[in-house]
């Protein structure tokens, strides 16, 4: 018995280091001399954090020639797409960005990726679904089914808009649609300034709908077709470092235990599936990039 515990002792002891050290990492250690970023963009965007410190870290740092944005998004809540998108123009008017688009990069996925220096894409990625959406679920009909009723108190006729319990009222709708069409406005205005396009054609293709890469390069969407190594050839070039260019790859901070034993990947994937789900309703409801 007192060798177990001399074991799990040891284990514990390991295992703390590791987090330890796993907590103040946030880059692989950087080759050495002139190099391209890689940052990935994955999941549902939930939050912005992580990968706008990797973006300012890359644009800061003089050694890093050129940055890569791997995205691989179907979207996700808009107020962090914008500073993802934010920070990618930061640094684009700093030094070459590439977006490199995996298996979908939609809605907040091309939102961020819009004022990047060149956008390469697979012919098979899925892409564009320019657009925001709200959806409010209604339980007024199941609640009539069995009886149950709520009482609500409020400051201001607006303040339960959204309510699962009770239709919405027409003056309801009018406000949540403004509020809609404000933000499809600026996705719009976005897409127009970093593609430079004419806004008119950004909202004959800014109906929702997705696109093949292959479609989105003839729709002006996209620049390139090919995979992450086009993007790799694409950045060495544009900063000057020929096509095989060394990488310094962004590594997210993990904290505790749990992502360690997972492995980075199945790391993420424990974060892209959770962030939807631990995010607060009015955030969930905003989710439409």
């Amino acid at each position: 018995m007192r060798f177990i515990f001399k074991v799990l002792f040891w284990v514990m002891a390991i295992v703390g280091i590791l987090a330890t050290i796993s907590h103040f990492s946030g880059s692989e250690p950087p080759p050495l001399g002139d190099r391209v970023g890689v940052l990935k963009v994955s999941g549902f965007i939930a939050d912005a954090e992580e990968s706008v410190k990797a973006l300012d870290y890359f644009r800061e740092n003089s050694d890093v020639k050129a940055v890569i944005v791997r995205v691989i998004s179907p979207g996700g809540v808009i107020a962090p797409s914008q500073e993802i998108r934010d920070a990618v123009k930061r640094t684009a008017e700093a030094k070459p960005v590439i977006a490199s688009f995996g298996a979908v990069a939609a809605s907040g996925g091309y939102y961020l990726s819009a004022p990047a220096t060149r956008i390469i894409a697979d012919p098979g990625s899925i892409t564009g679904s320019i657009g925001v959406i709200m959806q409010f679920p209604e339980y007024e009909v199941l609640l009539d089914k069995i009886g149950m009723r709520t009482r609500t108190l409020k400051s201001g006729p607006f303040k339960d808009t959204g309510s699962p319990m009770r239709q919405m009222t027409d003056a309801e709708k009018a406000v949540m649609q403004s509020v809609v069409d404000d933000l499809f406005a600026q996705f719009v205005d976005v897409v127009a300034e970093g593609r430079k396009m004419d806004r008119a054609k950004v909202l004959a293709l800014a109906d929702g709908r997705i696109y093949s890469g292959r479609q989105a390069l003839g729709l002006g969407l996209v620049d390139e077709l090919g995979g992450f190594d086009a993007a790799v050839r694409a950045a060495g070039t544009l900063a000057g470092l020929g096509e095989n260019p060394r990488l310094e790859r962004w590594k997210r901070k993990r904290d505790g235990v749990l992502p360690l034993l997972l492995g980075s990947e199945d790391a993420d994937a424990v974060g892209n599936v959770a962030a939807p789900l631990t995010a607060s309703p009015a955030r969930y409801l905003l989710s439409g990039w």
